[in-house]
């Protein structure tokens, strides 16, 4: 956790505030966002499927990306009262609406990435 007062704290409430692509930019970064988003987009998952399909990211970080998209309204997290207990998340609308946005940052490297062969290729890490 930052404090509330730090220098970069500051920087990023302006940047974000004032700048649409960084606000955008801010809500999918981060290593894994692009990839539970992308799976996500096919349906809803359980927490432990999301865990089995992205096996080269921690629990502590998936858990804690899976808790700042739901805080931003991404996807939303449903735990249903059984034992033992089931979670399940799923894109929400606002999540939704950034599947075109997916599309063409993966479009974006698919043409640009150094040495590749200019093919589409959706990351195989991401899909099922």
């Amino acid at each position: 956790m930052r404090k509330q007062s730090s220098t970069n704290l500051e920087n990023e409430i302006l940047i974000n505030g004032n700048c649409d692509m960084a606000y955008t930019l801010d809500l999918i970064g981060g290593r894994w966002k692009p990839s539970i988003l992308w799976r996500l987009a096919y349906g809803a998952m359980r927490y432990s499927d999301l865990r089995r399909s992205l096996p080269a990211v921690s629990e502590r970080i998936l858990i804690l990306q899976l808790r700042e998209m739901e805080s931003d309204g991404l996807i939303s997290r449903k735990v249903y009262p059984e034992v033992p207990p089931r979670v399940e998340y799923q894109l929400t609308d606002l999540g939704k609406s950034l599947e075109p946005v997916i599309n063409i940052l993966t479009d974006w490297g698919s043409e640009n990435r150094p040495g590749s062969e200019k093919k589409r290729v959706r990351c195989q890490i991401l899909l099922p």
